[in-house]
């Protein structure tokens, strides 16, 4: 491990740190590594879907969680609401910065799950 990693980490582990069970990094972190939520970035992660969309790409969720997921990362600023005075409603979803920002970092570590997810899993 590289020195300036290793302070980057030892910052991180202070008493003040991530660690603590007081650091607002948890909600953020619960909100964000969800299954349901990492999933939802992922799909978003290259252009802007409908509700449907996103319901039919992110397969096993129900109604009830895609809703409650994508208003939380809205109310996160992660994730962008535009609904369209149209009859019926079209409502589109999209990563705000802030979400792309996210899914920059989110990503390389899903193509580390999904490179080793057979090994790890077929393991058991």
């Amino acid at each position: 491990m590289a020195v300036s990693e290793q302070v980057r980490v030892s910052s991180l582990l202070m008493p003040d740190g991530v660690l603590a069970a007081a650091c607002p990094s948890r909600v953020v972190l619960d909100h964000v590594t969800s299954k349901w939520g990492v999933l939802i970035l992922v799909a978003l992660a290259e252009r802007t879907m409908r509700w449907g969309e996103l319901h039919r790409a992110v397969e096993g969720i129900s109604e009830k969680m895609l809703a409650q997921t994508l208003r939380t990362l809205e109310a996160d600023g992660i994730v962008h609401r535009e609904a369209a005075p149209t009859i019926p409603p079209r409502v589109d979803y999209s990563l705000t910065e802030r979400g792309r920002d996210l899914n920059d970092r989110l990503l390389p570590l899903m193509e580390w799950i999904l490179a080793n997810a057979g090994e790890i899993v077929g393991g058991r």
